[in-house]
């Protein structure tokens, strides 16, 4: 595909896992079983077993969901490269998916990208202890209201937006009560659903200000370089092609909300028509339609996706 013709690849984040993720992939194509055989190497375990096999409550943890899904993003986009020699004009990732876009971009290098979003993900659990924070999707709220249901549910607490997915989607964390109470004025204000996630912290939000600090020092050790690619980044929703900037955002995107509807209506407003998923599952086709029905989208995480790609 010509770069003229306004392609950008997005790279999701949590929320795709599943045991046999990649498998398929590895199986068919070399390029996809060295990504599997370089990350077991990075990391000095098994993540290939773990993405193949399962145990999925194993896979659920996030020290290991996050390696995983950059090496299934990782793997599904040389298998992209490849076979259909792609050259995207932008790059973005969703929370997580931020460091696929980076190694896609050549700024970052695969081996460090599992090794710093495994500490990430074990960084993350432990800021906060079970029980103590929640996230909630809160679906077809009217904008204006947000606020407002947010400084009325906080007591004292942390909410706030964590993650702005579409104009029908926004996901919130914090504290477990005002969650759970901003759950409750969300519904009494007009929102469709309010949704509890089942997730295993708090992203995205103040509480994650612990994690952040941590992975600094990651951050810090590993080279960025500049990027081939320019990067529509979480934290700003802006583009981005340094080097400094891509840790910078990694760096800033822990405590702060994924401004995911921005990112998408900048990449439309550079003349992108057409935005293809690369990793395990589809979550970020299905926000497309919602945020610009006029872009297209479209999934590449197992080989029959191939066909039906542009």
């Amino acid at each position: 595909m010509e770069r003229m013709e306004k392609l950008a690849l997005l790279f999701p984040g949590q929320g795709s896992q599943f045991p046999g993720m990649g498998k398929a992939l590895a199986d068919q194509y070399e390029c996809a079983r060295r990504v599997f055989e370089e990350a077991d190497d990075a990391l000095g375990f098994a993540i290939s077993k773990l993405c193949f096999e399962g145990p999925e409550d194993a896979l659920k943890l996030t020290e290991n969901t996050q390696p995983a899904l950059v090496t299934v993003s990782t793997a599904a986009y040389k298998v992209l490269q490849q076979e259909k020699g792609y050259s995207p004009v932008y790059v973005a990732g969703h929370s997580l998916g931020e460091y696929s876009a980076l190694v896609a971009a050549g700024s970052l290098a695969f081996a460090d990208a599992v090794r710093i979003v495994r500490n990430r993900g074990r960084y993350m659990q432990e800021a906060v202890p079970a029980g103590v924070g929640a996230m909630a999707a809160l679906l077809k709220l009217p904008e204006e209201k947000l606020e407002g249901i947010l400084a009325e549910a906080a007591q004292g607490e942390t909410v706030s937006a964590a993650n702005l997915n579409s104009p029908d989607q926004i996901v919130i964390a914090g504290h477990a009560g005002a969650v759970n109470r901003a759950c409750e004025l969300a519904k009494a204000a007009g929102a469709k659903r309010a949704i509890l996630l089942p997730v295993s912290a708090p992203f995205h939000c103040a509480l994650m200000q612990p994690a952040q600090e941590r992975l600094k020092a990651d951050l810090d050790a590993a080279a960025f370089a500049d990027l081939s690619v320019p990067l529509v980044n979480n934290w700003q929703a802006r583009e981005i092609t340094a080097g400094t900037d891509a840790r910078e955002g990694l760096f800033q995107q822990v405590p702060n909300p994924v401004r995911w509807t921005e990112s998408v209506r900048y990449l439309a407003a550079q003349g992108v028509t057409q935005c293809v998923e690369v990793g395990a599952g589809a979550v970020l086709t299905g926000l497309l339609k919602s945020i610009d029905p006029n872009v297209k989208g479209a999934k590449f995480g197992e080989p029959g996706d191939l066909e039906k790609l542009p």
